[in-house]
């Protein structure tokens, strides 16, 4: 009953922020200087680019609209996780939300290739890919869904890190308990490379490691650092960036409607613009974050052999539903 009477709790507040500020009429013109709050999640700490490409976002928008429109950002998860976030744009509930795209994926099926393991050439192939017709093309699914995509973002590489032994090869993964997205193209990966992946949410993962119930987990660099996971008993990482880990800013489409014209504008304006500025931000603190692993006892494995990872995960490359999108993927490369 609590969690449910918490659902109806957002629902009514979001409602409300728009309701009690501005009329609901689709495509609503300017109005005379009603204020709009907006709210936007992310499962991320507050000093994760998420965040700041967030917290940029709304200095801007407050700024361009004369301060009718103000974003309130919240971190880790303190509205929802990913995948609740995700459903609260679809129902109006939340208004703007940063996530990888593997949540995004149960209402955008299409969105799933992007977690194939080693999909990308490199980051430059993955950001024209993205920002180009194929991208489009995903936003618009997105639309169908109640979903309004703004921008592109990443969360950087995902690489392996693990309390037990180095990983060199895949036969250093056989039997590692490793924590994975609820996602099944990454289960099917990993159990091709003779780990046990163990689907959870990121909530409860640093329990599990710390508690042992999990070896091993994969997450960019930056995900490892700010989470302290060498206070998890995570004692060796792998750079084997196995997955460029999309991201997506994204606003929910009833707000889209309510918002009066002229303010939606700014909002979708400065929202197509935070992707490329928290990649930016992004490729610079993954240096950093590396170094501080280093700092904190973590061995790094930076040399290592790629092929026998993408050899072995080939098979999962045919499990994937939307073949003719992988391929012009991997053709566009």
């Amino acid at each position: 009953m609590k969690k449910n009477f918490g659902l109806l709790s957002m629902a009514l507040s979001a409602a409300l922020v728009l309701t009690a500020c501005g009329g609901s009429e689709e495509g609503a013109p300017a109005d005379s200087g009603e204020v709009y709050t907006l709210q936007a999640g992310h499962s991320l700490p507050d000093d994760h680019p998420y965040h700041l490409g967030f917290l940029e976002m709304a200095e801007n928008v407050e700024e361009r609209t004369d301060g009718r429109v103000k974003i309130e950002v919240f971190a880790n998860s303190e509205i929802g996780a990913e995948r609740e976030l995700t459903e609260g744009l679809g129902l109006g509930t939340v208004n703007l939300v940063v996530s990888s795209t593997a949540p995004v994926t149960n209402f955008v099926p299409e969105l799933g290739v992007l977690d194939v393991p080693f999909l990308f050439k490199d980051r430059e192939s993955a950001v024209e890919i993205l920002e180009g017709e194929i991208g489009d093309e995903l936003f618009t699914k997105m639309e169908e869904n109640g979903i309004i995509g703004l921008s592109w973002g990443e969360n950087g590489y995902r690489h392996i890190t693990n309390a037990i032994r180095p990983i060199n090869t895949p036969e250093d993964l056989k039997g590692l308990k490793i924590r994975t997205q609820e996602n099944e193209i990454h289960l099917a990966a990993f159990e091709a490379l003779g780990a046990q992946p163990t689907p959870m949410a990121w909530t409860e993962a640093i329990t599990a490691l710390q508690q042992g119930v999990v070896d091993a987990q994969e997450n960019p660099a930056i995900v490892a650092d700010q989470f302290s996971l060498y206070e998890a008993n995570q004692k060796y990482m792998t750079l084997t960036g196995h997955v460029y880990s999309v991201a997506v800013y994204m606003m929910s489409k009833q707000t889209y409607d309510e918002l009066p014209e002229d303010l939606r504008d700014i909002v979708v304006e400065e929202g197509q613009k935070v992707g490329a500025t928290e990649r930016e931000m992004i490729v610079e603190m993954e240096k950093e974050s590396i170094q501080t692993l280093k700092d904190n006892g973590v061995e790094i494995i930076e040399e290592v052999d790629l092929a026998p990872f993408q050899e072995a995960v080939k098979p999962v490359y045919e499990q994937i539903e939307h073949q003719d999108l992988l391929n012009r993927i991997l053709d566009a490369q």
